[in-house]
């Protein structure tokens, strides 16, 4: 019985490729599941116009020059995978539940956006894991540490002085 079901099983698995791809203009299309990904083409021929640009190395403001406008700027700053209304991982859900307790406002950037942004924030905090939580230009640390803070009270100490305009008083 257990050799008939894994006969078919094997049989049913061998019947669909693990991904599947086709040429299309200048890249690759790569489906895996319901998720596409594009890769650059190497194509010399390809024109410049359809190649694909950074708009921040082309404005000449840098990706840490960013983070320290945000971390400077919002009171509190969250780097997390997706955003504040659709969490990607349950760490990130975790950090904006325990932030929602306080009715204060979230400042987010998705990471899964740009992975160099990713990189550089590492890189800012020397901190090698997401979510990443600034509080009034603080790093503060991750998901695990805020919930931690806030089950000690400390996490209300650190949050008291901000308003819901998002302004430190």
């Amino acid at each position: 019985m257990a050799r008939l079901l894994s006969n078919i099983l094997f049989r049913g698995l061998a019947a669909y490729p693990a991904t599947r791809s086709s040429s299309v203009g200048c890249g690759s299309w790569y489906q895996v599941g319901n998720r596409y990904f594009s890769s650059e083409s190497n194509d010399p021929d390809t024109h410049e116009d359809f190649r694909p640009t950074s708009k921040v190395e082309s404005s000449g403001v840098s990706l840490k020059d960013i983070i320290e406008q945000d971390v400077k700027e919002n009171p509190v700053m969250l780097y997390m995978k997706g955003v504040p209304e659709l969490p990607r991982c349950g760490f990130s859900s975790l950090a904006v539940r325990v932030l929602q307790e306080y009715n204060v406002p979230i400042s987010a950037r998705n990471i899964l956006d740009n992975y160099e942004l990713k990189d550089a924030v590492k890189a800012f905090s020397h901190w090698p894991t997401f979510p990443q939580i600034f509080i009034n230009g603080e790093f503060i640390g991750g998901s695990d540490i805020i919930l931690s803070m806030h089950q000690s009270g400390e996490l209300k100490e650190k949050l008291q002085n901000i308003s819901k305009q998002g302004k430190a008083e």
